[in-house]
């Protein structure tokens, strides 16, 4: 009995890993730096990997409560993340859960937001939210709406999905201009 359950915390963690890894890929993709103007900075790195774990979850939420577990794994993951990042920037030890914390506050802050305007079924409102939270200078005039249509399209995407896909590890976000394409 034993075995198996551990056997199954080192295949879920596995697969958390390897979803992690997908968020953080798909949140590393130039066309959001260049085409969608996302600051390519700490902060806006931090939210594109946000935004892109939002899009998981928000597909895992109505979900069984074991397979929703996955998120958690990935925002496990998510954390301890950010927990190496903060001290390979040398932050010290004795900050470094005061700002997890923020971190952590911030992220359930977007995806609060990002999921409340996405059920609202106002893309005003989900324009407001990316650009609130992912360009709190001010956006470039279009893009919060641009990001809104990639938002929706993968959800629409993910939602396509199957949860035996998802359990493979791989997620499967729309697809993002190009610069020959933006062009």
């Amino acid at each position: 009995m034993f075995r198996r359950l551990f056997a199954r915390n080192r295949r879920n963690e596995a697969i958390a890993y390897s979803l992690y890894g997908a968020i953080v890929a798909q949140a590393r993709q130039p066309a959001l730096y260049t085409e969608f103007a996302v600051p390519d900075t700490l902060d806006g790195r931090f939210d594109m990997i946000v935004l892109h774990g939002f899009l998981m979850f928000h597909r895992l939420k109505d979900e069984s409560p074991e397979d929703r577990q996955l998120g958690q794994d990935v925002f496990d993951i998510f954390l301890k993340d950010m927990d190496g990042t903060l001290r390979e920037m040398g932050v010290g030890d004795l900050s470094v859960p005061k700002k997890l914390k923020k971190m952590a506050e911030a992220f359930f802050g977007r995806i609060r937001a990002y999921d409340e305007a996405l059920a609202s079924g106002d893309r005003a409102k989900l324009v407001d939210a990316i650009e609130r939270n992912i360009f709190p200078d001010g956006a470039p005039a279009g893009v919060g709406g641009q990001i809104a249509s990639y938002v929706e399209a993968s959800v629409t995407t993910l939602a396509a999905e199957s949860l035996p896909t998802i359990f493979s590890g791989r997620l499967d976000y729309a697809s993002l201009p190009t610069p020959s394409a933006a062009a």
